[in-house]
């Protein structure tokens, strides 16, 4: 889901803790050594998303925030803040050409620049994340 949390809303806070769970507390941030994403340049991006990114000219980037079940994408158009809610069971990660993740739901993309170290090293920290604590498939039993 994708919505506007530029300012404090009860409803929209509400709405995004049953997609993706309450924040980590602090001594779990500690022990995963941080849940936020280095700054992440878009480079591609579905219709409306792109649609809200071509409303000003500043560089389009993002951050990612994990969650016990999901993450948040969040960029900034207008002054304005968006977070695209993806719960992990929706979430469907490609790494494509040369260092460009592709984050899925839906029919909602983001394409990002992946060219450090850190951010390589923060998406295979997600993605265990999401691994790990997935729940047992038929397969496994």
């Amino acid at each position: 889901m994708l919505l506007n949390v530029s300012y404090t809303n009860k409803n929209i806070t509400r709405k995004v803790d049953e997609a993706v769970g309450k924040p980590f507390t602090l001594k779990e941030r500690w022990a995963m050594h941080g849940i936020g994403s280095p700054k992440l340049y878009i480079t591609d991006t579905s219709v409306e998303i792109n649609n809200l990114l071509i409303l000003d000219s500043n560089t389009n980037s993002c951050n990612i925030e994990m969650r016990p079940k999901g993450i948040i994408v969040r960029f900034r158009s207008l002054l304005e803040t968006f977070a695209l809610v993806i719960p992990y069971y929706k979430l469907t990660v490609y790494k494509g050409d040369l260092g460009i993740y592709s984050i899925y739901k839906d029919h909602f993309f983001i394409k990002v620049k992946a060219d450090t170290k850190a951010i390589q090293k923060y998406f295979r920290k997600f993605l265990d994340y999401k691994a790990d604590n997935a729940p047992t498939s038929i397969e496994d039993l």
